[in-house]
């Protein structure tokens, strides 16, 4: 019987294999170092939106003719899940404040919602790993706010999946200071 185990088991990884399951990657958020007031103590983080091609599993990179060019390496956990945790923790760092994605955990209503749309957020083939999008700031007592974000950090061309991965945790970073900033005052 033991021997029909170990058969059936090396036959799924062989298929496995021959199949070329994937390597993944996991991004590593650079480590907040400064101190950002917001006008908020508490703020809920509502799931992201991100384009096609930045949702999907696989590192994309744009050619300069616009061109989308998916690697066979995949992300370590589903984008917009990593990326709502990612600013969340960043922003909850950077102020603070009590700040968590949704669903909200919390018993008391957070004081605010922020909401993130990106239009753009992929490797360049230049080195460039670019953001763009809108952010929105619900406000349960007081003014609702709105802006627009534009966002870029240089990566190693040489470096890899690896240095996309460390540029897009530099650029989620990047996006919770300029969020602070501009939008949670």
């Amino acid at each position: 019987m033991t021997f029909i185990k170990t058969i059936t088991l090396c036959t799924v990884l062989g298929v496995l294999t021959a199949c070329g399951a994937s390597n993944r990657i996991a991004v590593q958020s650079p480590e907040i170092t400064q101190n950002v007031r917001i006008g908020f103590a508490s703020v809920e983080v509502r799931d992201v939106s991100l384009p096609g091609y930045a949702a999907a599993d696989e590192i994309t990179q744009q050619m300069p003719d616009g061109t989308l060019i998916a690697s066979d390496v995949l992300w370590g956990d589903t984008p917009a899940r990593a990326i709502g945790l990612e600013l969340s923790r960043a922003l909850a760092e950077l102020t603070n404040a009590r700040i968590a994605p949704e669903p909200w955990p919390f018993e008391e209503d957070a004081a605010a919602s922020l909401d993130i749309r990106f239009v753009d957020l992929v490797a360049g083939t230049d080195g460039v790993f670019r953001a763009a999008g809108q952010y929105f700031v619900g406000v349960y007592q007081g003014r609702e706010r709105a802006g627009q974000f534009e966002l870029s950090v240089p990566y190693d061309l040489d470096g890899g999946p690896a240095s996309i991965a460390r540029a897009r945790g530099q650029i989620i970073s990047d996006l919770a200071v300029y969020v602070a900033r501009n939008g949670l005052r």
